[in-house]
């Protein structure tokens, strides 16, 4: 089981409640088949649009400080030991439950990060994805699969990560 940690940086941009709505829609298809056992919602800012989601879906609520990472600020509220990151409007592809069950329930202890695909990434962040393979992955970011024990260890990951890619993809709502 994970948790699934979602970011809404500006709650009172438009259409930013119907993001994070469409992102946790998607979500109860994890939770009905019981891969996602618990919800966070990370918010750059208070607000009471977004408390009155997080109320009724069951999620919690925690404000991100300003300055620290939304993925580590989520993690210490989350109580699964991997923790699924996403950022509001995210909405993972037909088939991702299947991939991320079957992933951790055969990763090894050492494995500590997969990364679902991003199709419509652009060419800045394709080439930071190329650099990162070669490198390991320094920083969590919106689309990854992190084990709890890691993110709450440090905004950086020291040393250096090797990202699992997954065939599960995030779409863009």
């Amino acid at each position: 089981m994970l948790s699934a940690v979602t970011y809404i940086a500006r709650p009172d941009g438009p259409d930013a409640i119907d993001q994070l709505a469409d992102t946790l829609g998607a979500l109860v298809a994890g939770v009905a088949a019981g891969l996602v056992s618990d919800a966070v919602i990370v918010a750059g800012a208070e607000n009471d649009e977004v408390a009155t989601v997080a109320d009724a879906t069951g999620a919690a609520l925690v404000v991100r400080p300003r300055g620290a990472s939304p993925w580590l600020t989520g993690a210490r509220s989350a109580r699964r030991d991997w923790v699924l990151c996403l950022e509001a409007g995210d909405v993972p592809a037909e088939g991702w439950i299947r991939t991320l069950d079957r992933f951790i329930g055969t990763a090894r202890p050492e494995t500590a990060l997969a990364r679902l695909r991003r199709p419509q990434s652009g060419l800045p962040a394709r080439l930071i994805l190329r650099g990162e393979s070669v490198l390991g992955v320094a920083r969590p970011r919106a689309g990854d699969l992190v084990r709890r024990e890691k993110l709450v260890a440090g905004p950086v990951f020291a040393p250096r990560l090797k990202a699992r890619h997954l065939i599960a993809r995030i779409e863009r709502a």
